[in-house]
């Protein structure tokens, strides 16, 4: 008997047109872990809402269809009656935080469906542990590096023991080793799990059956076997590609070099490995979570000062952050990328154009998809035409047809600057950069 059973739904969010999903049927059974595909906005995200009973409770929009979670009409019960059935952790962690204590977060979920108090604490550390995050027990969930953020939200889902475990792109910004454990651990589980990934390799592996969404409609429902056989033939980016690596004709010259370079936050001082940026190079920097990769780049973007150290750059850089969404300021797309340049219209869908987002002018930026705002950002930052781009985690949220476009397009304009990629994805790292600098991981930082 199937644990959960979504069938016939067709969802158009308010303001909307075309629906996000059209028709969608497919169930998930006892303990089986479904990977959700498809490609950025094609309905994935809306289809963990329904779920999780959020759509329509909590969007609102028109709603057709029905969907039964352990028996019970998401239609006809709100979604907080599913909670402890059912545990989300959505595609921004920093959305979902609610507390400034790690203990006190992950422990949130347990006092909203009455554990016994007596019990909450063990079981709050124990989902900590499972996720490799025992050590930030005693942190301030803002002054977690995203990576960190990731996996409290995820222990904060997992300790709530759910039948139905729904991950959004819970991988997005785990490094190699933490991904790879995160899926050990969902196949050892016992309960329900759909995740949907922009990184499929590692929930291909191990999946039971596998969904591809396209358009909002479900265009395959198989097996593991039979999924990924489909995927080589139709969809060959989600399952391998080769490098689209290209030489570049820059001129060599360095416009950024960091050099025995700290920042302190508070009384914690993190120092970062020199690191030379040229230009016609792009330059991928990899690491393990709270290795201090972003402090580098904001260090070479000249967003933070270092206290010891030096920076050097040469004319302007442009920094693109882990969560560009999270910055929106404009109502309309080509008003928000327009902004770097004095507000010329021209040249801001010039930029869409070259990230394909050409027909989104007038959409509002918040009306996008979690891919679509990355590749606004993208736009709002190559829109200036800087001498270094600092990009932090360009992929979260991209599908692998979309990142190869994303390498190609920065491979051809690579010799005009320097460029600096952040990024957990090997994958893209390999077919985009030059060169890859490891950061190793952070020793306990210094005490100012």
């Amino acid at each position: 008997m199937a644990l959960a059973r979504v069938d016939g739904v067709t969802y158009t969010y308010p303001g909307r047109e075309r629906p996000a999903l059209t028709d969608a049927t497919f169930e998930v059974h006892p303990g089986e872990l479904v990977c959700l595909l498809g490609a950025s906005g094609s309905g994935k995200s809306t289809l963990m809402r329904a779920l999780a009973g959020l759509v329509p409770h909590f969007h609102g929009g028109r709603f057709a269809g029905r969907v039964d979670v352990a028996g019970r009409d998401t239609r006809t019960i709100k979604p907080s009656d599913l909670a402890g059935t059912v545990a989300s952790v959505f595609q921004d962690p920093e959305d979902q935080v609610v507390f400034t204590g790690v203990e006190h977060e992950v422990a949130f979920g347990l006092e909203n469906i009455g554990v016994p108090p007596v019990e909450i604490h063990e079981r709050a550390v124990e989902a900590l542990d499972a996720m490799g995050a025992a050590h930030l027990a005693g942190r301030r969930t803002q002054d977690l590096s995203a990576g960190e953020l990731q996996r409290v939200c995820v222990g904060s889902a997992l300790a709530l023991r759910p039948d139905l475990l729904l991950l959004d792109e819970p991988t997005s910004q785990l490094d190699p080793d933490a991904a790879e454990g995160l899926l050990d651990l969902l196949t050892a589980l016992g309960c329900a799990v759909v995740i949907s990934e922009q990184r499929p390799a590692l929930p291909l592996e191990r999946c039971d059956r596998v969904v591809f969404l396209e358009h909002g409609r479900v265009v395959i429902d198989a097996t593991q076997a039979e999924g990924l056989c489909w995927l080589e033939e139709t969809r060959p980016a989600f399952v391998a590609h080769e490098s689209v690596h290209v030489g570049s004709d820059g001129d060599g010259a360095t416009v950024c070099s960091v050099h025995s370079a700290s920042h302190a936050y508070g009384d914690r001082i993190v120092r970062v490995p020199d690191i030379e940026l040229r230009r016609g190079e792009i330059v991928a920097l990899t690491g393990p979570n709270g290795s201090g990769k972003t402090t580098l780049a904001k260090l070479a973007a000249g967003l933070l000062e270092p206290v010891t150290g030096r920076v050097d750059r040469v004319g302007r850089a442009s920094y693109l952050s882990q969560d560009p969404g999270r910055y929106v300021v404009a109502e309309r797309v080509e008003e928000e990328v327009g902004l770097g340049v004095g507000g010329d219209l021209a040249r801001a869908r010039r930029a869409l154009a070259a990230v394909d987002l050409d027909g989104y002018a007038d959409r509002h930026p918040r009306d996008l998809s979690s891919g679509e705002r990355e590749r606004l950002g993208l736009a709002s930052v190559l829109v200036t035409e800087p001498d270094l781009l600092v990009l932090d985690e360009p992929t979260r949220g991209v599908d692998p047809e979309r990142k190869l476009v994303l390498a190609a397009l920065l491979r051809s304009q690579a010799g005009s600057r320097a460029t600096l990629v952040v990024t957990h994805d090997l994958v893209f790292a390999a077919d985009v950069a030059d060169r890859v600098v490891s950061v190793e991981p952070l020793r306990e930082p210094v005490r100012a």
